[in-house]
C-alpha cells in the first residue's frame, strides 16, 4: 500500500479553509441624491392698448389702463423687484406744438394690488389719486420689497391727462411704458 504524503492533505485543508466568506453588511449606507429647483424669468404683462375716450381742451381725460401683472419665477432667496413707469408725449402725428401733450401733463397712480401671490411685502407706488405723479420721468409704479420664492402682483393703474387749453382737436396717441427689474 502506498502512503500519501502529508503535504497534499495539508494543502487540501488550506484550500478548503480559504473558501470565500459571505460579505458582512455595513450598519448604514449613504446615497447622494441631487435635483434642480427650476427657475424662470421676471416678466411683466401690460394691456396692448387703451382708449381713454374724449374730452375738450382745458379739461382732463382719465381712465384705468387695464391690469398690469408682474410674474417672478426666479425662485430667488431675495425675490425683490421694482416696476418703473414713464410716458412719451401724446400727439396727433405732427410736430405742431398745439398738437402735442407733453409727458408732465400725464399723471399716473397705481392704486392698490388687485391680486398677489407668494410671500413678502408688495408696495403700490401711488395707492390713491392724491399720490399721483407726472410721467415726465421714470417713476416707481409698484415694488416688492421683501420675500423669497416665486411671486406675482397685479394692479389696474389710472392715467389722467390734462389737455392744454390751446390743444387742437384730433386723435392723440402716446406710449406708457412699464418695465420691471
Amino acid at each position: 500500500m502506498r502512503k500519501r504524503p502529508l503535504i497534499s492533505c495539508a494543502i487540501a485543508a488550506a484550500v478548503v479553509g480559504a473558501a470565500p466568506l459571505p460579505a458582512v453588511a455595513q450598519p448604514s449606507g449613504d446615497t447622494t441624491v441631487t435635483f434642480t429647483v427650476a427657475t424662470a424669468n421676471l416678466t411683466i404683462e401690460v394691456p396692448a392698448s387703451r382708449d381713454l375716450g374724449s374730452s375738450f381742451p382745458g379739461q382732463t381725460v382719465s381712465g384705468q389702463l387695464g391690469t398690469v401683472t408682474v410674474e417672478d419665477e426666479r425662485a430667488a432667496a431675495n425675490a425683490t423687484w421694482t416696476v418703473q413707469v414713464v410716458s412719451t408725449q401724446f400727439d396727433t402725428g405732427t410736430d405742431d406744438p398745439t398738437e402735442i401733450i407733453v409727458p408732465n401733463l400725464v399723471n399716473y397712480w397705481s392704486g392698490p394690488a388687485t391680486a398677489t401671490s407668494g410671500t413678502g411685502t408688495f408696495v403700490p407706488g401711488q395707492p390713491t389719486r392724491d399720490d399721483r405723479v407726472g410721467l415726465d420721468q421714470p417713476r416707481t409704479a409698484f415694488s416688492k420689497t421683501s420675500g423669497s420664492g416665486n411671486n406675482s402682483a397685479s394692479w389696474n393703474p389710472t392715467l389722467e391727462i390734462r389737455i392744454p387749453q390751446d390743444a387742437v382737436g384730433g386723435l392723440y396717441s402716446g406710449t406708457v411704458t412699464h418695465s420691471v427689474a
